[in-house]
Parts: C-alpha cells; sequence; structure tokens
C-alpha cells in the first residue's frame, strides 16, 4: 500500500516543506509500505526541474529510509523523462514511477522505445504507469507485459484502466514477480481478490491507517474485513474524483489541518457547493 502523495504549497504556492514533513509523518504514523512522490496526484506537471527535485529530495530525507519512496518521472518527452528520472536518482529515490507518453499518443513501438531509453539511462528499477483517462492511450496487457520481458528493469506495472479483466490478464499471463498495482481505491478490492498485489492510493494521504489495512488484510486472505473497510470508505474513495484530481484530496487534507488548500493552475478550489459536500462527508467519517 503505496501512497500517491499530493504536494503542498503554500498561499503564495510555493512548495511547502512544513507541510510534506507533516503529511510523511502522518504516512508513517499510519504504517504504509511506501510513498510516490511527484506523481500525478503531486501536481508534478507544474513543478520546475528545481522544485521537483526540492520536492523529491526532501521526501526521501524525510522518510530517512523507513519504506521505499517511489518518484514519479514520466512526460510526452522522452528526453524530459529522463532528466526527470536522473534528478531523482541523484536525491536516492528506490524507483520510478513512468506514465506512458501522454498527448503524443505514440504506437506500440513508440510505447517501447520510449521505456528501453529511459531504462537505458538509469539504473533504478521502473514502475509502468498505465492511465488511459489521463493519456489518451491505453497500454493493452499485451504491451506491458513485452515491455516487462524486453526490459528487466521494469519490474511492474501500476493499472489505472478501470479495466479489472485487463488486470486478470494481466496476471494469469505475468512472469514470476513482476508487480501489479491497482492505480484507483474503489477498484483495489476487486483486482487484488483478482490476483494483483497491491494499491497505490489517493486516500491514503486522508486515511493511510485504513487503508493500509484494507490492502494488507486483501493480501493476507482476510477478504470479510477487507470488504467491509472497502464499503466503508468507498464513499470518500469516490468523492476523492469528484473534482479534477487532487483538488478534492487537498481540499480535505487543509480542513484535518495537515497542508493549506493551495493548488497551481490550472487547478482551481473546488465549486462552494460541492466542497460543503465533501465536508459534510469527511464531519461524517469524523476526520476533522
Amino acid at each position: 500500500m503505496m501512497t500517491a502523495l499530493v504536494t503542498p504549497f503554500d498561499e503564495e504556492g510555493v512548495f511547502d516543506s512544513e507541510a510534506m514533513s507533516r503529511l510523511v509523518e502522518f504516512q508513517l504514523d499510519g504504517g504504509v509500505d511506501g510513498l510516490v512522490v511527484c506523481g500525478s496526484t503531486g501536481e508534478a506537471a507544474t513543478l520546475d526541474d528545481d522544485e521537483y527535485a526540492a520536492v523529491v529530495s526532501f521526501v526521501v530525507g524525510a522518510v530517512a529510509g523507513h519504506v521505499p519512496v517511489i518518484a514519479g518521472a514520466g512526460s510526452n518527452n522522452t528526453a524530459r523523462t529522463i532528466t526527470l528520472s536522473r534528478i531523482a536518482e541523484q536525491a536516492g529515490v528506490d524507483g520510478l514511477l513512468i506514465v506512458t507518453p501522454f498527448y503524443n499518443k505514440p504506437s506500440d513501438r513508440g510505447i517501447l522505445a520510449h521505456y528501453q531509453t529511459v531504462a537505458a539511462a538509469v539504473e533504478l528499477p521502473i514502475i509502468a504507469y498505465n492511465v488511459p483517462g489521463r493519456t489518451g492511450r491505453n497500454m493493452s496487457p499485451e504491451l506491458t507485459l513485452s515491455l516487462a520481458k524486453q526490459i528487466p528493469s521494469i519490474i511492474g506495472v501500476k493499472e489505472a484502466s478501470g479495466d479489472v479483466a485487463q488486470v486478470m490478464e494481466l496476471v494469469a499471463n505475468r512472469a514470476d514477480g513482476f508487480i501489479i498495482l491497482s492505480g484507483d481505491d474503489a477498484l483495489a478490492l476487486p483486482m487484488m481478490a483478482a490476483g494483483a498485489d497491491g494499491l497505490v492510493s489517493v486516500a491514503s494521504n486522508e486515511i493511510p491507517a485504513e487503508m493500509t489495512e484494507l490492502v494488507h488484510s486483501a493480501r493476507s486472505g482476510d477478504i470479510e474485513k477487507a470488504r467491509a473497510l472497502h464499503y466503508h470508505w468507498l464513499d470518500l474513495m469516490q468523492a476523492n474524483f469528484s473534482d479534477s484530481n487532487p483538488v478534492p484530496v487537498k481540499t480535505v487534507l487543509a480542513h484535518m489541518g495537515i497542508i493549506t488548500e493551495s493548488f497551481r493552475l490550472p487547478l482551481i478550489e473546488m465549486e462552494e457547493t460541492s466542497k460543503q459536500q465533501l465536508i459534510d462527508l469527511i464531519e461524517r467519517y469524523e476526520l476533522l
């Protein structure tokens, strides 16, 4: 159970290291198995290279080796992906999360060449990231498994296609040791029931201990406990995507007193009616 960390900004829009320190401590106290920094939930697309280096380095230092730190380093520009990957490698991360190139819509051969080129430039293990809702390009199970076969440093995939049948095909045909992680909180339980290994979570920003318990219960075969936790927290999992991620989760964290409710354009605050509905929900969950 790995948390896809938000990136806290202060009221001036500058990286808020004090808030990140509180968030990381909250995660470690909750028993998470790892942290993903500067992914899409971390608004990485709005960070310049110096800011990216500062955020990644800070989280590595704050974690102090207690759990693995994975850095999102994906881009639709292979050269920039390599630049970010090398920055993360120098910062001391344990691995990279590399999204399939977005907007460009490369062919399967182009995706393969992209990952091959990035993998040759760094020595870190890589988790591929399939999220067609953001990239406009689904990575088929055949392509994912081909990447893993041809590029030894690709050790797994974060699968956020929303297609459990696609996950089952991956599970049925993967090589031993290839990791499959759900990229969707609400689908973590069904994906793990089908054989996936875990979750990269948005909701665990808010409820790290509870999401960790859910995933660990599913992994240990205690499906009844995992199911109870899943349905108890399902409304929050879904509410986190009532607006563009990470707007709702940052709103919740701000009302919990962990971060400031600050975003970078083009993301903006939730509309007041939607925000009040979210606040009412977290009050019912007693998160305030």
